[in-house]
């Protein structure tokens, strides 16, 4: 990983909620709101986005874990804002903390880690069996 990335660095992504990120099951939708679903995977690719600039071309970023609040609903066509904050790197760790806003209004929150491996590493992982 190159050097350079610290506490504090951080990405921003704006979301539009569509009914595809509804809260469904089996193709059924449940809520007609953001789903912790679609929360999860914002706030893993605002995390991600912090680590793409850092990347050796020999390497790949993997999450690792991921911890979440939903604390309130955002209905269709709420303007999300989800920030990822560095919160620590430790050798090729990187761990997140991300909000999910709508104006000033908190929908979720949680972090996310990733691991900061070479691509070699990680294909054998995936090819092991």
């Amino acid at each position: 990983m190159k050097h350079g990335l610290e506490e504090g660095h951080q990405a921003v992504i704006h979301v539009v909620v569509t009914p595809e990120m509804f809260a469904q099951f089996e193709g059924h939708t449940v809520h007609q709101a953001y789903s912790t679903v679609s929360m999860i995977y914002h706030m893993e690719w605002v995390s991600r986005k912090i680590i793409l600039p850092y990347l050796e071309s020999h390497e790949e970023g993997m999450g690792v874990d991921v911890s979440a609040r939903h604390i309130a609903p955002a209905v269709n066509e709420s303007e999300l804002t989800i920030t990822a904050r560095v919160a620590k790197v430790k050798n090729d760790v990187v761990h997140t903390n991300v909000t999910v806003y709508e104006k000033h209004r908190l929908i979720g929150e949680g972090t996310v880690t990733q691991v900061v491996l070479p691509r070699s590493k990680i294909f054998k992982l995936l090819h092991q069996n």
